[in-house]
């Protein structure tokens, strides 16, 4: 007989009932003037959910946001769940033609946009029939007449006074559906399961350190693998969200004094522009801890951040892992390093999360275990209860994703002794110059030791004589000089001859919405005309 006492179907929804029962009068989410309290938070998810089922969802629909960081996209992540529906949280930075294919593509019923993409949403309203409902989030663009429903308030506000929740008949039921990059082709839907977004969360809040007393700065997009699981890991523990339309260092620092932030989240490209701003200073970012993924932080990243007090919890994952799966885990004797040698350990990418079990491997082809000596490349690969259920009607990709009952990352990295992975380079960026593999990051650390680097990429660009060879692509430091002679000269003194960059080229680098900066775009490039091996 199934024991109905010891069991619940995991769902991140008890999380915000639990937070609101405990913590009614506490602040739960802030944004600029307007403070929601826990029992507001919950109760304007609640008439969310009763609007949506007002508007024909049902369980299993879909129902798109197309917000940045405001307080609508965070209710998007509670209530079409109440609903047994699916968020597609969709990257705000996407052309109309991939939007569209996201949409048709999830089969979204509902779309909640908000009006600053009016124009992108209404140049393709016909080519998604199957989006019956247009909710439109007025914050600080003025409403688009032109497109037809209502605004989101009103939406809320003519809900009707129910409470329509249901648990869901599987905790491996779809609750979002987070789509890729796109890099290759169109992007893939990446499912997340209850169970899977409520264990990623609670690893996410004891990886990072979160508690009641938390304030949660978000510098990380909602929509990208729901902002790490943090929008239901702040809410679990009962914290403050701060909101954040945009990134901006100036009101990074500001919110962070004024509003006594402790957390927040990272890609290495912000932190790279808060250290660079003119308000960076000592003791700017004192006692917040940053939780950076998403790029490899360079040593050199991880110094400058910490030097104005903060402490980085260095993690690793992708959108098929619910986002961080492993921490660069920090040991006892940390503390009495010299920041240089501290740095260098936080720069890898680690151990698996607790609840990540049984985490992660580096194998070779034959999917066997690499030594552990910090030199023999391997793919990392994950199972567990932080890998994706599969990608959304596409069993092809998810069958060739899961090959040998393991997720395949396609990054390659070292294993070391003490169990910690250290990433070298995704497979399709490794340099294969004259027979010799070049790691991309490799020389990509080094170049930003020195001191007019801000940024900086690595690719592998056509050469007559060697196949290819690594060009880098550098940011300067606002206010200083550098040539690309001083540039390989630099590297000549720190690596091997054969990984040295051959050219050098200074300006902007091409990056997603998250930061990442986009490889691909410098490299097709690069190699326009040419014919090149497949990567």
């Amino acid at each position: 007989m199934e024991n109905t006492v010891g069991f619940e179907a995991l769902s991140p929804t008890s999380f915000l009932d639990r937070s609101a029962s405990v913590y009614p009068d506490k602040a739960a989410v802030v944004y600029g003037d307007t403070t929601y309290s826990y029992a507001e938070f919950s109760d304007r998810v609640r008439r969310l959910a009763s609007a949506l089922k007002q508007a024909g969802v049902e369980y299993g629909d879909k129902v798109a946001f197309l917000v940045p960081n405001i307080p609508a996209m965070l209710e998007g992540h509670y209530g079409p769940m109440r609903l047994g529906a699916v968020l597609v949280a969709i990257n705000i930075r996407l052309s109309a033609r991939e939007i569209s294919y996201i949409l048709n593509h999830s089969g979204a019923k509902v779309l909640v946009f908000d009006s600053e993409y009016a124009s992108v949403i209404g140049s393709i309203k016909a080519e998604v029939p199957g989006v019956t409902t247009f909710v439109q989030a007025v914050d600080t663009f003025p409403r688009a007449d032109d497109i037809e429903g209502p605004d989101y308030e009103d939406f809320l506000a003519s809900a009707p006074d129910e409470d329509p929740s249901v648990r869901l008949n599987s905790e491996m039921d779809s609750i979002a559906i987070d789509y890729t990059s796109g890099t290759t082709g169109m992007p893939k839907g990446v499912e997340y399961s209850g169970r899977g977004a409520y264990l990623s969360a609670l690893g996410e809040a004891l990886e990072i350190g979160i508690n009641w007393r938390s304030v949660y700065l978000w510098t990380l997009p909602m929509f990208h693998c729901n902002g790490w699981c943090f929008t239901w890991a702040v809410t679990a523990v009962g914290g403050t969200h701060v909101c954040l339309r945009r990134v901006d260092a100036g009101d990074v620092y500001d919110l962070v004094s004024n509003k006594s932030v402790s957390h927040m989240c990272a890609a290495p490209t912000v932190l790279t522009a808060l250290y660079s701003s003119p308000l960076a200073g000592e003791g700017k970012l004192a006692d917040v801890r940053i939780m950076t993924a998403g790029a490899p932080p360079a040593p050199q990243v991880i110094r400058s951040i910490e030097d104005m007090g903060a402490v980085i919890v260095h993690t690793y994952g992708l959108t098929e892992t619910y986002g961080p799966i492993t921490v660069s885990a920090e040991q006892p004797d940390w503390d009495s390093m010299e920041i240089h040698k501290r740095a260098d350990l936080k720069s890898r990418q680690g151990v698996p999360f607790v609840l990540a079990e049984p985490g992660l491997r580096v194998v070779d082809e034959n999917m066997n275990d690499v030594p552990r000596d910090a030199e023999t490349m391997g793919e990392v690969v994950m199972r567990g209860n932080m890998v994706m259920s599969g990608y959304y009607n596409d069993p092809e990709a998810t069958a060739t994703a899961f090959a040998g009952g393991w997720f395949h990352s396609g990054d390659l990295g070292v294993w070391h002794p003490d169990g910690y992975i250290e990433l070298r380079d995704r497979a399709k960026d490794v340099i294969i110059s004259g027979g010799e593999n070049i790691s991309s990051q490799e020389v990509e650390k080094v170049i930003m030791e020195h001191p007019s680097v801000m940024e900086v990429c690595i690719v592998g660009v056509p050469d007559e004589r060697w196949g290819e060879v690594p060009k880098a692509f550098i940011v300067k430091n606002e206010g200083t000089e550098a040539s690309a002679e001083e540039i390989i000269e630099f590297c000549r003194e720190r690596i091997a001859h054969f990984k040295l960059p051959k050219h050098v080229e200074f300006g902007e680098l091409p990056k997603t919405a998250t930061g990442k900066i986009q490889k691909f775009v410098l490299r097709d490039k690069e190699w326009a005309g040419y014919d090149r091996r497949i990567n």
